[in-house]
């Protein structure tokens, strides 16, 4: 047993997003308004997550563990020579490639006594333990990889963190309070698309954290009791897919008499298999649906009419990401145009525009390796998804692709309105779908959505007054109706609450005019002493 190790886990150093020695501007370090509502200005949602995966391995060694996240060179430095660790794990994804070199560099030349340790999706570079300076490399599932480096007992139970789901975060410059926990109860997906980069670091097999749903129930009561919140955000790759266990975690909500909103990630097929009256008594709010495309090859999406099934999902107030490749082998520079008007068609709330991505360790990175259609000369700063494809297309060159990705996205806003208006249009439905519902479950959802209701409407005021086009203009006026017939005209308190979101929207709009719409996360240290 080594327990008496120090072990410091970090992520790549700020700042992020930006062009510089070690980055692309293109590579926020915010998910949404990186590639959900990146040309939506005022209207991006705005929040920040932890490097979840850190903690929760932090949470799971015996040994004297340190949680670095969103540090700076410096701070990295500093930390460092604070203290003499014995292991230095870095966790990285492919465009922060030098960021991690460069972080390797200075753990020997500040920390030689330290080994290191390399995870993330960019550990699944070819050959990275010749490209960056380093120890050890962590392929796949991290607890058990770490606790049989430091000779721990591998098969120990899992113990999960409660975190926040996201922190810093605001919408239109006004502050949003952290909201919920996130709940990882397990990684991978057994479907293995060819271009699921997730899914291919964990062997193509589900590793279950939680295997039942009393373990679950038992996490989130455990949740609500030390931070009083009731939203969870379950970071698994099709949660819906271990169907056994999700029944067994509704029969103990119920069985309790607790409600909880849950946000997922599935696939079509996953939900068409519960059916959407499941989702609803489950108590989800909010569905990540990987739609692909109008002619999707997958599995996952065969003879379902997605479209319908976002309309019947929004009908019952579940907000839905839906999400659309572009640039595959059948797009040309007018089959593209389909799948991007497949996606309007869709009607989903948010709509995320990804770029086909051979990621290192895919079946699709292996297929375009082996044809020669990787770009070699494309540095991995640049393997972000969010301006050049780098394998070589037959209809689109790099510059292109930059300029079809960002005009997708604002085709949706020009011509849907922004994604956070969908949404709570959809929270509306919610409300009255379950208007008059006598069913415990179901009252307890509609509860949820009446106090939802009433957090978004002053946000209403602002879409309309600061609206960029007519269509949401339109749009939001006819939302505002809408509630305004289901709870009457504001009072009041409703009034005020509009005043100091259109002021403090009016700052946000300003300060995105005159100093950018850049914001980067703060230092977050964490400790977990031995056990």
């Amino acid at each position: 047993m080594h327990t008496a190790s120090r072990i410091l886990l970090t992520s790549v150093f700020g700042p992020y997003g930006v062009d510089d020695a070690y980055g692309r501007k293109e590579n926020i370090m915010e998910l949404f308004h990186n590639q959900v509502t990146r040309e939506q200005g005022l209207f991006s949602p705005r929040f920040r997550h932890q490097s979840f995966g850190l903690y929760l391995i932090a949470e799971n060694l015996r040994a004297d563990t340190t949680v670095l996240d969103f540090p700076s060179a410096r701070r990295f430095v500093k930390e460092l020579t604070r203290r003499p660790y014995d292991y230095v794990g870095i966790s990285f994804i492919l465009p922060n490639f030098v960021k991690a070199r460069r972080m390797a560099e200075l753990v020997r030349r500040h920390a030689p006594q330290a080994k290191i340790i390399l995870g993330g999706h960019g550990a699944a570079i070819p050959d990275v333990e010749r490209l960056i300076d380093c120890d050890h490399v962590c392929r796949g599932e991290g607890i058990r990889f770490m606790r049989q480096l430091l000779g721990e007992d591998v098969d120990r139970p899992i113990s999960h963190p409660v975190l926040s789901i996201a922190f810093r975060k605001h919408l239109m410059g006004v502050p949003l309070p952290s909201d919920g926990v996130i709940m990882m109860p397990g990684v991978g997906c057994p479907n293995a698309c060819r271009f699921c980069c997730t899914s291919h670091f964990f062997d193509r097999e589900y590793t279950p954290f939680f295997r039942t749903g009393r373990e679950i129930f038992d996490f989130l009561a455990r949740a609500e009791r030390e931070r009083k919140l009731t939203d969870i955000w379950v970071m698994d790759e099709n949660f819906l897919k271990q169907r056994s266990r999700a029944e067994e975690l509704l029969a103990e909500l119920e069985r309790h008499g607790k409600y909880y909103g849950f946000y997922l990630f599935s696939s079509a097929e996953a939900v068409r298999a519960v059916g959407v009256e499941f989702l609803k008594r489950l108590g989800v709010t909010f569905l990540w649906l990987g739609l692909e495309g109008r002619q999707s090859e997958y599995e996952k999406t065969k003879d379902v009419d997605l479209p319908a099934m976002v309309r019947e999902l929004r009908a019952v107030g579940i907000t839905v990401l839906g999400s659309v490749i572009l640039f595959t082998e059948r797009h040309d520079q007018r089959t593209i145009h389909e799948d991007i008007d497949f996606a309007i068609e869709s009607g989903s709330d948010f709509i995320q525009f990804m770029q086909l991505a051979p990621w290192p360790n895919t079946r699709l990175y292996q297929e375009y390796r082996a044809a020669g259609l990787l770009r070699e000369d494309m540095p991995y700063e640049e393997w972000h998804g969010q301006r050049y494809i780098w394998y070589r297309h037959p209809h689109f060159t790099p510059a292109e692709a930059d300029v079809f990705l960002r005009d997708a996205f604002q085709r949706v806003w020009d011509e849907m309105g922004c994604s956070v208006l969908r949404m709570i249009e959809t929270t509306l439905n919610g409300y009255l779908s379950t208007l008059g519902a006598t069913d415990a479950r179901l009252a307890a959802r509609h509860e949820y959505y009446t106090r939802t209701c009433h957090s978004f409407y002053p946000v209403l005021s602002v879409i309309r007054t600061h609206a960029h086009n007519r269509l949401e203009r339109d749009y939001a006026a006819q939302v505002i109706a809408r509630y305004d017939e289901a709870f009457g005209p504001p009072g009041a308190t409703q009034h005020a609450k509009i005043a100091i979101a259109q002021t403090l929207a009016a700052i946000e709009a300003a300060r995105i005019r005159l100093i950018g719409n850049l914001r980067q996360p703060p230092t977050v240290v964490t400790h977990f002493p031995p056990t």
